[in-house]
């Protein structure tokens, strides 16, 4: 865990936070590629690892045999931990296989995972070589997705940080105004682009874009607002590089997302008046479509395992607009200082916990007998054949649930398991 990730502001002295060091259960951050790989059109992610590796993107992505997704895997083989081959001659070989048959590829990741990590393999190192060696346009980048190191959506922070730290610098006037950080639907994107335009806010950038040829200039000027909870490690970057965060709640749901559209709109100069007359209408529609689902998932109760660090604003999305009660929040990592806001309107005898202890918590969440189980796939199975209602938090990485469009869905992703359950007791 970095630096960065370890950060902690103050909390208000009434919140207290179970911190809890054990046993985890949590995807690895290779999983992301999934979801960047659809982002990113011009984008390839070369995995050094094992074939359990392969195997968990396969399975992750659903991707069929004739299928040629532009991720890979190469494999780490025995001649390799032998010191029989050249690692760094067979990456630079693929890497090369790569482009020779992908020939639009216009920004190569070279991956790391747990073997390349054990065996010290210096894939930063290769890729900067590679980098200089390809031809104009072509960039090559590194990070880690190892399972040592990452849970599976700081896959996406540490890729993202390997963009930022990229990124072409500019002076104060010349830089782009606002910077929306973390991966979005590309629906998505284009209604909070079109939000923005219709605020009059012109100088605006996405990280990460469509494109790899489409690099925005930051500096001093760069206001930046993250869409993700989990980017520790790029936002850090930007401070460093002179950006300026927009401290706000996270577009989850009416409430969030016109909290995250205000919070822009003041520190970019636009009149509340203009903003509110832009969001009015969306932000309408959202909330009589949420005021449904609320009469069917008033007074249940919900429990969060750590795994996406989505987990509080999800909560606080829950309780503030659908009346699900939180019994307890868990997340791999609490960055209070981008969760201030959303602390803030956490119901003040919820359990939070930072970090897992996956049997102890396994033992609160079977004494609760909540009405749902937010949690990952490797617990979902057996906690299903305990009787109790479940939902994969994986799932909110793959389904865009960001914006008012989304918020209906984003609320029938929770309905779902328990319509699912009442008709298997039938």
């Amino acid at each position: 865990m970095t630096a960065a990730v370890q950060t902690r502001s103050t909390l208000p002295a009434e919140r207290s936070i179970l911190r809890e060091r054990g046993q985890r259960e949590v995807f690895c951050g290779l999983t992301s590629i999934v979801w960047l790989h659809r982002k990113m059109q011009d984008a390839f992610f070369l995995v050094i690892g094992s074939r359990t590796c392969a195997h968990l993107l396969q399975s992750a992505a659903g991707v069929m045999i004739f299928a040629e997704p532009r991720f890979a895997t190469a494999i780490i083989e025995d001649r390799d931990l032998a010191g029989l081959a050249s690692a760094d001659e067979e990456v630079e070989r693929m890497a090369a296989e790569v482009m020779r048959r992908r020939p639009g590829i216009k920004q190569l990741f070279l991956v790391g995972s747990c073997p390349s990590e054990v065996i010290k393999l210096d894939l930063a190192r290769i890729a900067a070589r590679l980098d200089k060696r390809m031809s104009p346009g072509v960039r090559v980048l590194y990070y880690s997705g190892s399972g040592i190191e990452t849970t599976f959506t700081q896959g996406e922070d540490a890729c993202l940080a390997a963009i930022a730290a990229t990124l072409p610098a500019a002076s104060a006037d010349q830089a782009v105004s606002l910077l929306v950080v973390g991966a979005l639907a590309d629906v998505v994107e284009d209604q909070f682009r079109r939000y923005f335009h219709d605020m009059a806010v012109r100088s605006i950038a996405f990280l990460p874009s469509s494109r790899g040829g489409d690099l925005p200039a930051i500096g001093p000027g760069t206001r930046y607002l993250l869409a993700q909870p989990f980017l520790a490690q790029t936002a850090a970057i930007l401070d460093d590089r002179g950006a300026t965060r927009i401290d706000a709640l996270f577009p989850l749901g009416a409430e969030g997302t016109s909290a995250w559209l205000m919070a822009a709109a003041d520190a970019l100069g636009v009149s509340p008046q203009r903003a509110r007359a832009v969001i009015a209408d969306p932000e309408q529609r959202a909330r009589a479509v949420l005021e449904k689902w609320r009469s069917e998932l008033r007074g249940k109760r919900a429990f969060f395992f750590p795994d996406s660090q989505l987990e509080i604003p999800l909560a606080r999305f829950l309780w503030r607009e659908l009346g699900v009660d939180p019994i307890e929040i868990g997340t791999p990592y609490l960055h209070s200082a981008h969760l201030a806001a959303e602390l803030g309107l956490i119901p003040a005898g919820t359990q939070i916990s930072e970090g897992q202890d996956v049997d102890k918590q396994l033992d609160r969440c079977r004494h609760a007998r909540p009405d749902i189980t937010i949690c990952g796939l490797g617990l979902a199975n057996p906690l299903e054949a305990e009787g109790l209602t479940t939902k994969w938090s994986i799932e909110l990485l793959f389904t865009p649930i960001h914006g008012y469009e989304q918020a209906g869905d984003l609320a029938a992703l929770f309905q779902r398991p328990l319509d699912r359950r009442s008709r298997l007791k039938v």
